[in-house]
């Protein structure tokens, strides 16, 4: 990868990182998880702050219209691929005797970062990275600053409307799909757009924390092998794919 990097345009390459990551999350489970799994640790019980009666309810709430908005785009996408209509969803749950029960390690995880004591523009908040999970799914954060690489390896700058979600593709779809979809690679910095952010938070006496909304949609730990689907197993790159459940690769 290092040696991609420098192959790219100065202006399309990202940002080094000089330590950690400057940023807190909290993950929250969405959905039930199995009670026999191979990947218990993936499954822990959650630890609820104090002083937040309405914690659990906010959370699971808002994880599950997310959650929704993801099988929405996973069905598209399926449909659009010649797949049946539940390839994608279908692994995101288990089927049991009630209509609806996810399946999938799904985390709801928000995200923070202090920009009073780190607003400085070039500071990095999650450095160049793709995501291991199926889909990842954004809120439209406080401030800007998560860039993206195309397909073509140009990097974009997101800019995500009031009111939208912003959708990537993980690592799990990049499998079942054998390699025709690729895991978006993205990170977070202080760019001169936060800078101008941060001055008009300033002014309206606003929190300077950036926060974003994330939740990683999952494939079920156990079902899920990273066997492409479909006619994506006939692709090239699929002999390339690794064979065994998705839990244990990540």
């Amino acid at each position: 990868m290092k040696e991609n990097l420098k192959a790219m345009p100065k202006e399309y390459q990202p940002h080094t990182p000089v330590g950690p990551d400057l940023k807190w999350r909290y993950f929250w489970r969405i959905g039930p998880r199995p009670s026999n799994t191979r990947f218990q640790e993936l499954n822990s019980e959650p630890l609820i702050p104090e002083g937040f009666p309405e914690w659990k309810e906010t959370m699971d709430s808002w994880g599950y219209k997310m959650i929704s908005a993801i099988e929405v785009v996973a069905e598209m996408a399926a449909i659009g691929f010649g797949l049946p209509k539940d390839a994608f969803t279908s692994l995101m749950r288990l089927e049991l005797a009630c209509p609806v029960t996810y399946q999938g390690p799904h985390l709801l995880a928000p995200t923070g970062s202090d920009l009073q004591k780190y607003g400085q523009e070039g500071t990095v908040f999650a450095g160049y990275h793709y995501d291991l999970n199926f889909l990842t799914i954004h809120g439209r954060s406080r401030f800007p600053g998560l860039n993206i690489w195309l397909r073509n390896g140009q990097k974009v700058e997101v800019k995500v409307p009031v009111g939208f979600f912003l959708i990537q593709t993980g690592k799990e779809i990049e499998w079942l799909t054998g390699g025709d979809c690729i895991a978006g690679m993205h990170e977070v910095v202080c760019t001169n757009r936060t800078i101008d952010a941060i001055k008009l938070a300033q002014e309206q006496g606003r929190s300077l924390w950036r926060v974003s909304s994330t939740l990683f949609a999952c494939t079920h730990s156990i079902r899920c092998g990273s066997q492409a689907l479909g006619t994506f197993c006939r692709i090239p790159p699929c002999k390339q794919i690794p064979t065994c459940p998705c839990r244990r690769i990540c």
